[in-house]
């Protein structure tokens, strides 16, 4: 059975699942979540009150809609396209990230936050 949480923003409401590792882990226990907004090209990042070491399978390719954290910023990053380090049109982490779970649906919603925006992450199930 999936756990789901929810990314809020405004009127921006996404749900996602975690993964089933030790960083989705860490993620669950920490929540509730919030943060401010930091744009990234089509990433949207923030600083969260985890820390952890680089994952086993961290990487820095990422596909559309998936939440990743970023060890060196201590960050909760959400990706849905091209960001600065991209070869084309996929989603790339700056450096390597620990991947943790996948939006449902469409996550190009995330386009419409703004800098500076707070960004909310609760558990609904």
């Amino acid at each position: 059975m999936s756990i789901v949480i929810e990314l809020s923003a405004g009127e921006i409401h996404l749900q996602a699942d975690l993964y089933e590792n030790e960083t989705a882990s860490a993620i669950l226990a920490a929540l509730p979540l919030e943060g401010s907004a930091a744009r990234w090209g089509n990433e949207i990042y923030f600083s969260i009150p985890v820390h952890l070491d680089p994952a086993s399978d961290a990487r820095d390719r990422m596909q559309a809609g998936e939440l990743a954290y970023w060890p060196p910023g201590m960050a909760f990053c959400i990706f849905w396209g091209p960001t600065p380090a991209s070869e084309g049109d996929e989603p790339r982490a700056a450096s390597a990230v620990n991947p943790f779970g996948l939006i449902r649906g469409d996550p190009k919603d995330l386009a419409s936050v703004r800098d500076g925006e707070t960004m909310r992450v609760t558990l609904i199930g």
